[in-house]
C-alpha cells in the first residue's frame, strides 16, 4: 500500500512540473512586471524536483527492500521444501525397514559365547510311508528285503507314517587367529533302534548320532583335518572336499536312491586344496563287512566277524580312501579309490582278504542354472556296503577264507528348478553283484551259485527252498519339493515322491526269481532356524 501511495505522489508531482513549465513558456511575452513572479516559480520549480529526486530515491529504496524481502521469502519456501522432501525420505526409510523387519527371518540359529559360535539347525518332519509289498519297514527303505512271492509280505499293501527322520544339528565355531579355524558339529536323529544297531552303512546306535566330529583348517597351506564320523571322503560333494557339503539325493526315502555312493562312520582325514579349485583327501575310515551266500561250510568251523554290534569290525586294518576333486569354474568333478580288508580264521589259521575300488561322479548346472544334471558310479570287489542297497562286500570259499564279491554301480538324476519356491527331480539307479560261486563233491558254496534252490520264491507257502541271491537292484524315482512359506518364521516344505524298485537274484535250480515294489512317500518339514 505504501508502495502505490508514494508512485501517486511521484505522478502527481511529474504532472505538476510539466504544468508549471508549460506556464513559464506561455508567459516568456509578458511584460517585465511579471519577471519577479517568474522568478518565485523557478524556485519553487527547483524544491519540487528537489522533491521528486527525494521521492525517487525513497521509491528505489522501498523496491530493493520489497525485491530483498520476495527473496527472503522465497529461499524460506525452498527451504521448507527441502526440509519437507528430507522428512519424507526419512519416513519412506522407517518404512522400508519396517517391512523388512517384518519379513525378515528370526534368527535363532546364532549364539555367541568366549569368542564361540554356536549355530543350530535340523527340522521337524511327518512323513508317510505307501509300499505296494510290506516290508515292515520303518523311513528307511531295505532294498535288499523287497520281498518274493512265497513271502507273506508279497502279498499284502503297507502304509505307515512316522517323525523319526527329524533331526537336530549344532555347529560350534571358533577363530585361533586369522587363518586357523576350529569347529565341532553334532547331527542327530530319531531312526535308531537298540536291537539291532549296527556300524553296516550309518553307525547307527541309539541315540542315533549321523554326525559328529571335529575340523580344524588352516588357511595358509591349505590344509583340512577331519576326525570323528562323518559321511565317507568318497560320498559326493557340492564343492570341493568340504563337510557339511555333501550331496544326496532329494528323495525322502532315508535310504536315498539306488547306486547313491555313501556311508557315516568314524573317520579321520586329511584335504589339501589348491587355491579351493584343485582338492586331494586321504581318509582312514571304520571297517565293517557284510556277508552273502555261504555262512558255513561241512564239517568246519569258520570264525567271522560278528554281523551286528561293536565285534563286527574284525580286520586288520581301516577302509583306506582317497580322493581328488575340482571345481574348474564349470560343474564339479570327481575320482576316487578305496582299498579294504578282510579277515576270517579256519583250521587255527588267519586269514586276509583285501578288496578294492574307484568311481567318480560329475555335477553340471545347465540351462542358466535351471536344471543340474549328476552322474557317478564306483566299481570293485569287496565294496557293498559303501551302496545304499547294501549287497554283500564277501562270501566264504569251500576253504574257509573270505572272498571279495564284485559290484557296480551308478547313479544319475536330474534336478529342475521350476521356481525359488518349487524343485522337481528325478534318478535312475542300479547295483549290481557279480558271480561268486564254488561247487566241491556236489555242494554248492559262495554267493549266486547256479546249484542254490530257487523253486520256491515265486509261490506263496512254498516247502521249497528260496535261497535267491540277489544279482541286481534297479530304481527309477520322481518327485519334488514346494517351499510353501519361507520368512521370519523359518521355512516350511511339502515333498512327494514316487519309487519303482526291481530286485532281481542269480539263476538257480527253479529260475532267476525277480520281485518290484512301487512305493510313495510325502514328507512336511518345517525348518525353525
Amino acid at each position: 500500500m505504501r508502495f502505490k501511495t508514494l508512485t501517486i505522489a511521484v505522478a502527481v508531482s511529474l504532472g505538476l512540473c510539466a504544468f508549471s513549465a508549460q506556464a513559464q513558456s506561455s508567459d516568456d511575452s509578458s511584460s517585465n512586471s511579471h519577471r519577479h513572479a517568474k522568478s518565485s516559480e523557478a524556485a519553487e520549480l527547483q524544491a519540487m524536483k528537489a522533491q521528486i529526486a527525494a521521492l525517487q530515491a525513497q521509491l528505489a529504496n522501498l523496491e530493493q527492500r520489497t525485491q530483498a524481502q520476495a527473496d527472503s521469502q522465497e529461499q524460506l519456501r525452498q527451504a521448507n521444501v527441502a526440509q519437507v522432501a528430507a522428512a519424507q525420505a526419512q519416513v519412506d526409510a522407517q518404512r522400508a525397514e519396517i517391512n523388512k523387519l517384518k519379513d525378515r527371518k528370526l534368527d535363532l540359529s546364532h549364539m555367541h559365547y568366549k569368542g564361540l559360535t554356536f549355530t543350530f539347525g535340523g527340522y521337524l518332519e511327518a512323513a508317510t510311508i505307501n509300499r505296494q509289498h510290506a516290508t515292515g519297514a520303518d523311513i528307511s527303505q531295505p532294498w535288499n528285503g523287497i520281498p518274493y512271492p512265497n513271502a507273506t509280505n508279497y502279498h499284502m499293501n503297507e502304509f505307515r507314517q512316522s517323525e523319526h527322520q527329524s533331526r537336530f544339528s549344532m555347529l560350534v565355531q571358533g577363530d585361533p587367529s586369522d587363518t586357523v579355524h576350529l569347529a565341532g558339529y553334532y547331527e542327530m536323529d530319531f531312526q535308531g533302534a537298540a536291537t539291532n544297531s549296527n556300524t553296516n552303512e550309518s553307525n547307527s546306535f541309539t541315540p542315533r548320532t549321523r554326525n559328529v566330529y571335529m575340523t580344524v583348517d588352516w588357511d595358509t597351506p591349505g590344509l583340512h583335518f577331519l576326525a570323528g564320523q562323518n559321511w565317507s571322503l568318497l560320498t559326493m560333494n557340492k564343492h570341493g572336499i568340504t563337510p557339511r557339503d555333501e550331496w544326496s539325493p532329494q528323495e525322502i526315502d532315508a535310504q536315498y536312491s539306488v547306486g547313491y555312493n555313501w556311508t557315516r562312520q568314524s573317520q579321520l582325514r586329511i584335504v589339501k586344496d589348491w587355491d579351493k579349485k584343485f582338492w586331494l583327501g586321504l581318509s582312514l575310515e571304520n571297517p565293517e563287512t557284510t556277508f552273502g551266500g555261504t555262512t558255513a561250510l561241512s564239517g568246519a568251523t569258520v570264525t567271522l566277524p560278528n554281523v551286528s554290534g561293536y565285534t563286527s569290525a574284525i580286520t586288520n586294518m581301516p577302509d583306506v580312501i582317497i580322493k581328488g576333486a575340482m571345481d574348474p569354474g564349470f560343474g564339479h568333478y570327481e575320482a576316487f579309490g578305496i582299498a579294504r580288508g578282510f579277515t576270517s580264521r579256519y583250521g587255527s589259521n588267519n586269514h586276509e582278504t583285501y578288496g578294492s575300488g574307484f568311481g567318480g561322479s560329475f555335477q553340471l548346472p545347465l540351462f542358466n542354472k535351471h536344471v543340474d544334471l549328476m552322474g557317478s558310479a564306483m566299481k570293485g570287489r569287496g565294496i557293498g556296503r559303501y551302496g545304499s542297497g547294501a549287497l554283500p562286500d564277501a562270501t566264504l570259499t569251500p576253504d574257509g577264507r573270505l572272498s571279495a564279491i564284485k559290484e557296480t554301480t551308478f547313479l544319475t538324476g536330474l534336478t529342475y528348478h521350476v521356481t525359488k519356491t518349487l524343485d522337481l527331480f528325478a534318478y535312475y539307479g542300479q547295483e549290481r553283484e557279480g558271480k561268486d560261486a564254488y561247487t566241491v563233491n556236489g555242494t554248492a558254496y559262495g554267493y549266486g551259485n547256479p546249484l542254490y534252490v530257487n523253486s520256491g520264491c515265486m509261490t506263496e507257502g512254498s516247502p521249497l527252498a528260496c535261497i535267491a541271491n540277489t544279482e541286481r537292484l534297479t530304481e527309477a524315482s520322481a518327485g519334488g519339493w514346494w517351499s510353501f512359506y519361507s520368512g521370519r518364521f523359518g521355512k516350511a516344505m511339502f515333498g512327494v515322491n514316487y519309487a519303482h524298485i526291481t530286485r532281481q537274484a542269480f539263476a538257480g535250480v527253479g529260475g532267476s526269481p525277480e520281485t518290484s515294489d512301487n512305493m510313495i512317500w510325502t514328507s512336511f518339514r518345517y525348518y525353525p532356524f
